[in-house]
């Protein structure tokens, strides 16, 4: 069961296109506290140098250049951050999914045992009385659950 758990799990993973790739990248990284730093150290160094005046004030309080770069930063961040979550939200959408199917096989399966535990006590305790009348049921419950079992098989191939 196990290679077919990973068979069926390879469509959550597929890969993408270039320009998702490098959406998850920035998204992943703008997430960081490597990029807060990094951009702390920009933001104190660009008021610092426009303040203390060693070199020409190209951006002199109240620093109108630098809010046009973070307002530019905004406007390409936000929707390269919706794109990043859409797609994980649609990978964790499709691994529901096949964990919902999952816990149905497992489900199906342990019925199985059950009916198989229960044949097994039958005939190892031959000194109790049996019912005849669930003989035909439980041929019929077995003739059934191994079609589900066959069905189930093809599902997960799939």
């Amino acid at each position: 069961m196990e290679a077919t758990q990973v068979q069926t799990r390879d469509h959550i993973h597929h890969s993408y296109s270039f320009g998702q790739r490098a959406a998850d990248r920035i998204a992943n990284g703008m997430g960081s506290w490597t990029f807060i730093i990094v951009q702390s150290v920009f933001v104190v160094g660009w008021v610092a140098l426009n303040l203390v005046a060693y070199f020409r004030h190209w951006d002199a309080y109240p620093f109108i250049l630098l809010n046009l770069l973070f307002s530019s930063q905004a406007a390409y961040d936000a929707p390269i951050i919706m794109m990043s979550q859409n797609r994980q939200a649609q990978k964790d959408h499709l691994r529901d999914d096949h964990e919902a199917k999952e816990v149905e096989i497992l489900f199906k399966i342990n019925q199985q045992q059950l009916e198989i535990l229960h044949l097994l006590r039958r005939n190892m305790c031959p000194d109790e009385p049996v019912e005849t009348s669930l003989d035909p049921e439980i041929r019929a419950l077995s003739a059934e659950l191994q079609d589900e079992a066959v069905e189930l098989e093809q599902v997960t191939k799939a």
